[in-house]
């Protein structure tokens, strides 16, 4: 036979036989995927941000899939309405979230929180927090680098340059990376709140009221006041710092009101009105006590007023 012919029948054979076996190599260990999970991973916004805990929007997709009871599971960039369409695809019912917000706790800006010291290295929070407690007296503060404005994949986060500080905007879905990404801790996911009204204490230190202070002219001494005046019970001090439940707040104000170092943040409530100030009184009104006092002495000696004796003369010359 010809070469050629042996070559290819050969080539041939040993192809075919190497399909069958990884035909039924693949038919052995073949892993069933639901398809369900190719629907839900559609209604999912396709951040892969891991806010819901996983790497991605897929692993959040098989996870909803697999479990029986997706109540702790949530997508906070989607929110209720994503939420309710992968539910409706399963047939499962989903809890009902409220909507959350990064909020910054430091209001160490460059006036409250004079600098001590001059940094000069990496502009990485993560490296800066390695090497030293920051470039002012508190230790615990905002670093003012601006990692967490860098991890946000939603344009959310910018660094002020008058305060030295990052600002959360509006757009915030509460993902979670800049609380990942502050070395710190000092942002934390909060309720929204009805009318996006929310209040927070703006500080995270914990040193004694007297080193906070003279670090940080608005630092929460632990002073307790504001837990006093809470009819809620929503505020604790432990450690010298002041902690607000936003599961207790009712956004009645009252901690607002008698903080001391304003450590207390209210966003997004109305101007309060001012207190109308006291009238002084006139010294005709002011006398009027005293007044009425002398008249009574001098009628009970016998004695009338100015008033009564022109009275009495107008009747004589009648």
């Amino acid at each position: 036979m010809n070469v050629v012919v042996i070559t290819i029948l050969t080539l041939g054979i040993l192809g075919t036989v190497a399909a069958l076996v990884l035909y039924f190599v693949a038919q052995k260990f073949k892993v069933f995927e639901d398809p369900r999970i190719d629907q839900v991973e559609e209604v999912l916004p396709a951040a892969n941000c891991g806010g819901c805990g996983f790497p991605g929007c897929r692993a959040f997709a098989e996870a909803l899939v697999k479990s029986d009871d997706i109540s702790s599971l949530n997508c906070p960039v989607g929110g209720a309405e994503t939420m309710g369409a992968a539910a409706a695809i399963l047939g499962k019912e989903v809890a009902k979230s409220d909507p959350m917000l990064a909020v910054v706790r430091c209001n160490g800006t460059c006036e409250n929180r004079p600098k001590t010291n001059h940094y000069d290295g990496a502009t990485s929070c993560a490296v800066a927090a390695s090497l030293y407690g920051g470039d002012t007296g508190c230790s615990y503060g905002c670093l003012g680098c601006g990692d967490c404005v860098e991890a946000c994949n939603f344009d959310a986060m910018y660094m002020d340059e008058k305060t030295g500080l990052p600002v959360v905007k509006d757009n915030c879905v509460a993902c979670g990376a800049c609380v990942d990404a502050c070395p710190k801790d000092i942002i934390e996911l909060r309720k929204r709140g009805p009318k996006e009204r929310r209040i927070f204490v703006s500080c995270v230190n914990e040193d004694k009221g007297g080193v906070a202070k003279k670090a940080c002219a608005t630092a929460c001494i632990g002073c307790g006041k504001c837990e006093k005046v809470c009819p809620f019970d929503a505020i604790t001090v432990e450690n010298n710092l002041a902690y607000i439940d936003y599961n207790k707040c009712k956004l009645c104000r009252k901690c607002v009101v008698v903080c001391p170092t304003h450590a207390i943040h209210e966003i997004n409530f109305p101007l309060r009105k001012a207190k109308p100030e006291a009238k002084s009184e006139s010294p005709k009104n002011a006398a009027g006590p005293v007044a009425s006092q002398e008249a009574a002495v001098k009628a009970s000696n016998g004695v009338k007023n100015d008033n009564n004796t022109s009275s009495d003369n107008k009747n004589k010359e009648e």
